[in-house]
């Protein structure tokens, strides 16, 4: 590299020059794309935890409105499992619902965007399946919780309340 330097210099005194070695300008070429990665990443994560909070408040919503149905449910012999399985059917018709809305709107997206996908197929269906799946596991962690709380209520308590 010394030797280099000296004959670039030898040639013109006033020639800027800089050496790195090449994972170095690759690793500062692709910085930018890196940034907007995380920051994607980030907002992904972010838009999950936003789902999750929203189904869980919507179902222990749902839960506290229909609390005396489920206490009569209880008091008239329903176990734990079939009022945990009555909350979660419901979660799970929202699912239901939702999925294949988004999942149009983002093959719909995926077409709008397909200019701006290099390299990238503009429906790609094995990510659209895992989005599916983690959608789906959030809906069964954020309506587990108010089941089972809906399966614990007492029923004498609940009645007592009407």
């Amino acid at each position: 590299m010394g030797a280099a330097k000296e004959t670039v210099l030898s040639l013109d005194p006033s020639m800027g020059f800089e050496w790195k070695p090449l994972s170095t300008q690759l690793e500062e070429s692709l910085l930018r794309e890196k940034l907007l990665a995380v920051l994607s990443g980030a907002f992904g994560f972010l838009a999950a935890l936003l789902a999750t909070l929203g189904l869980y408040g919507v179902i222990a919503y749902m839960v506290a409105r229909r609390r005396n149905e489920i206490g009569v449910r209880i008091a008239l012999g329903a176990n734990r499992a079939h009022v945990i399985r009555l909350v979660l059917r419901e979660a799970f018709l929202l699912l239901g619902i939702g999925l294949p809305i988004g999942l149009v709107l983002s093959l719909w997206a995926g077409k709008a965007a397909a200019s701006m996908l290099y390299g990238l197929p503009a429906q790609d269906f094995v990510s659209l399946a895992a989005a599916s799946a983690l959608l789906g596991l959030i809906a069964f962690v954020a309506s587990y919780v108010p089941a089972r709380r809906a399966a614990a209520l007492d029923p004498v308590t609940t009645l007592r309340g009407e």
